[in-house]
């Protein structure tokens, strides 16, 4: 069995594959129809990025609002309001007048920096309804927190001391971690694929992996849609915790 964890890089999408033998692999795809591709065939892929878009008005997703409660104010803000379906399908200079127009709401620089990639997998998952039973939307501040014993890490991910403190939540629950992470590093070009999206990648597999038929989710009992995707942000709660 092979558990998925995937986040969006410069180069398009970086993916960590962890097998039930503890074997791994790490790549990078283009776009998600190449990932899916891949790894169809695996229990579980898990992606950083927003499924499930609210059509119009000023409520946010239920899973969002719950997620930065969560995290309090140390991480809340790494939550971005994702943007309603039409500024989605909206041209990069009008999303944000377009959001303002249908939710009251601009959309953040962070928002509209991952726009084209929100499109790409709503759109995918408008068409292939199989996968979305496989394909499932975390947040790896979330996988972080809940990992470390629900307390929100405590520095930025793309400080030197945000990577230290992750990699040292991920080696706890991971021993392989410090290979896995290495590996990339010295791989990949940090232009293409930078050291916080190695560990968002990874955590998002070790969720995957321990947390097979065993996620939770942020809310219980997650909300559609109107075109029937789920709202919700899945993680999982290590025994020891």
């Amino acid at each position: 069995m092979s558990f998925v964890g995937v986040d969006g890089c410069k180069k398009g999408w970086f993916a960590v594959t962890l097998t039930g033998e503890d074997k791994w692999q790490t790549g990078v795809f283009k776009d998600i129809r190449g990932v899916w591709e891949e790894f169809k065939g695996v229990k579980a892929i898990l992606v950083d990025i927003p499924i499930g878009l609210k059509e119009k008005g000023s409520e946010e997703r239920e899973c969002d609002v719950e997620a930065r409660r969560l995290l309090h104010s140390k991480r809340a803000s790494s939550v971005f309001r994702p943007p309603c379906r039409r500024a989605v399908y909206s041209s990069m200079d009008k999303a944000s007048e377009v959001n303002f127009v249908v939710t009251g709401k601009r959309l953040s620089c962070q928002t509209l920096n991952i726009l084209q990639k929100i499109r790409e997998v709503d759109a995918f998952l408008l068409e292939n309804k199989y996968a979305r039973s496989f394909l499932r939307e975390t947040h790896p501040e979330i996988c972080f927190w809940v990992l470390a014993g629900r307390r929100p890490m405590k520095h930025r991910k793309k400080e030197n001391r945000g990577f230290l403190e992750r990699k040292e939540v991920l080696e706890s629950v991971f021993p392989r971690s410090k290979e896995i992470i290495e590996h990339p590093l010295t791989t990949y070009r940090r232009k293409d694929v930078a050291r916080d999206d190695i560990l968002d990648a990874l955590v998002l597999a070790i969720t995957a992996k321990f947390g097979f038929n065993k996620v939770k989710t942020i809310p219980e009992g997650a909300t559609r849609d109107s075109r029937g995707l789920l709202m919700e942000m899945v993680y999982y709660v290590p025994s020891i915790h």
